[in-house]
């Protein structure tokens, strides 16, 4: 059985679904601590300007060397970032094939205000598995393991890492301004969806991975 363990992201990179396309069952991390310059609270997408990081605001306890759990992380609503993110991926998408076939399912998570991070891009999984006809039941952890614990299912929660560096061989689509910078890897799934639109599950499940 080919079983992994990962983390809810914000939407999450196209790596991270290429291995949720091509696994039989999903487990999600809900227990560990919450860590900076990762996908929890960021996306990168193909701007006019080339790669573009969207970031989600969190509150800051304050309190400085006092881990949290990343289940307990607020979002810093004070700041208009939800309009700010949106309005970006209309300007970065809005020409691309299928933006206007999806937006109608993905607008909501940018209407409606989010006390926790977590709860947010939980629904961001469940509405771009939506959009993409991804049918993946998940299961969450109810304590955390620094090992997993079991031997049937593959530890890839370090695909949450958004700094870290590894080589990506995913096959290229057509992207939106690809013309002026070429083809950018393993941005948002938001951009293989928004440039492949019905194809995107298919791109994801026929990747080769390590």
């Amino acid at each position: 059985m080919n079983s992994m363990l990962t983390h809810p992201a914000y939407f999450g990179s196209i790596l991270q679904f290429c291995h949720i396309a091509q696994a039989e069952e999903l487990v999600f991390e809900n227990e560990d601590n919450y860590q900076k310059q990762t996908y929890r609270n960021r996306q990168y997408i193909y701007g006019a300007n080339g790669k573009l990081s969207l970031n989600i605001p969190i509150k800051h306890t304050g309190k400085k060397n006092i881990r949290q759990k990343y289940k307990e992380v607020k979002i810093e609503n004070d700041f208009k970032w939800q309009i700010n993110h949106w309005r970006s991926l209309e300007t970065a998408y809005r020409t691309s094939p299928f933006f206007e076939f999806y937006e109608d399912e993905l607008i909501h998570l940018y209407e409606k205000e989010y006390k926790f991070l977590l709860d947010f891009n939980y629904d961001c999984f469940e509405a771009v598995s939506g959009c993409l006809q991804l049918e993946k039941e998940f299961q969450k952890t109810k304590e955390y393991h620094l090992e997993v614990p079991q031997e049937n299912l593959q530890d890839k929660r370090y695909l949450i890492d958004a700094k870290r560096k590894r080589k990506i061989t995913l096959e290229t689509y057509t992207q939106v301004f690809e013309e002026k910078f070429g083809f950018i890897p393993n941005l948002s799934i938001l951009d293989l969806l928004f440039n492949e639109g019905p194809n995107s599950v298919n791109y994801l499940q026929q990747q080769q991975l390590d």
